[in-house]
């Protein structure tokens, strides 16, 4: 097997970006990861790595990571082990600081184990998500309100629900960066609020692909849920997004929060795949 890391994101989606789009909703991750670093490559501060792993069949397996965010991985064959241990190794090598792995159920799990075998750190399981994806709004009866594009009139409580989802999500947070991300967000036009006399939830669109577009940031504060303001955001975004010319929707939920991946289904969302994390212990 042949390992090939690239210098950006250009490089990488010269080789991998077909391969990846034949399975566009499960690599919706990966893809729009790697889209925007070619789009924005001014707004890149630490260096990414990328990485493929083919033989004389093709593509095995593909990897991404922005530090100091975990490894992102996508294979599809069962053979995939000697690609891991590629990518592991010249990871290692190249001594990249690597806090975890992200990735396809079966990909993440034999990853981490072979991290672990090798370096002797323990590896701890993470959240456990799914991927939907979406092609058809289901008709619902809305919550009081209506959906609206973020503005920099909103910037305060856009970065504190930011900074509230990261900390829920379990993913690194800090005030400065989520008000540095709600503040982009913004500009970029691609945060919405569902305002019901004042902002009472979010969420945004986020990393498009070349037949879809992820919906992402979906947070109602505590004392203003159960009364269907997320699930309202989200169909009236993904509605809007649709009828933009998107072919799909796609977004993450957590497995270990039975209500919001029963609202997605409810709002016309199918399950696609499923990826888990892992932690390494330093």
């Amino acid at each position: 097997m042949e390992l090939t890391t690239y210098s950006d994101a250009a490089g990488f989606l010269a080789r991998a970006q077909d391969w990846l789009e034949a399975h566009e909703p499960a690599n919706n991750l990966m893809l729009g990861l790697t889209l925007r670093l070619r789009q924005f490559p001014e707004r890149i501060r630490v260096t990414p790595y990328y990485a493929t792993v083919e033989d004389e069949r093709g593509l095995v397996l593909a990897a991404v990571m922005t530090p100091p965010y975990r490894v992102i991985l996508y294979g599809e064959r069962l053979d995939a082990a000697t690609a891991l241990e590629s990518i592991l190794r010249n990871l290692e090598a190249g001594q990249w600081p690597l806090p975890g792995v992200l990735g396809p159920r079966d990909i993440a799990r034999a990853a981490a184990e072979l991290w672990s075998s090798r370096t002797g750190r323990p590896h701890r399981p993470g959240r456990s998500e799914r991927i939907y994806e979406l092609r058809r709004v289901n008709p619902l009866t809305p919550a009081p309100g209506h959906l609206r594009p973020a503005t920099m009139d909103d910037l305060s409580p856009a970065a504190e629900w930011t900074y509230a989802f990261q900390q829920d999500a379990g993913d690194l947070a800090d005030r400065d960066g989520a008000q540095e991300m709600a503040s982009q967000k913004i500009t970029d036009r691609q945060l919405y609020l569902w305002d019901d006399v004042g902002p009472v939830s979010m969420c945004a669109a986020s990393r498009p692909t070349a037949h879809g577009i992820a919906v992402s940031l979906v947070y109602t504060p505590p004392e203003l849920r159960r009364r269907g303001y997320a699930r309202s955001a989200v169909a009236a975004l993904s509605q809007n997004l649709l009828d933009e010319g998107w072919q799909l929707c796609t977004l993450f939920a957590d497995l270990a929060n039975p209500t919001s991946n029963h609202i997605y289904q409810e709002i016309g969302y199918t399950p696609v795949c499923d990826y888990d994390e892992y932690t390494f212990e330093p």
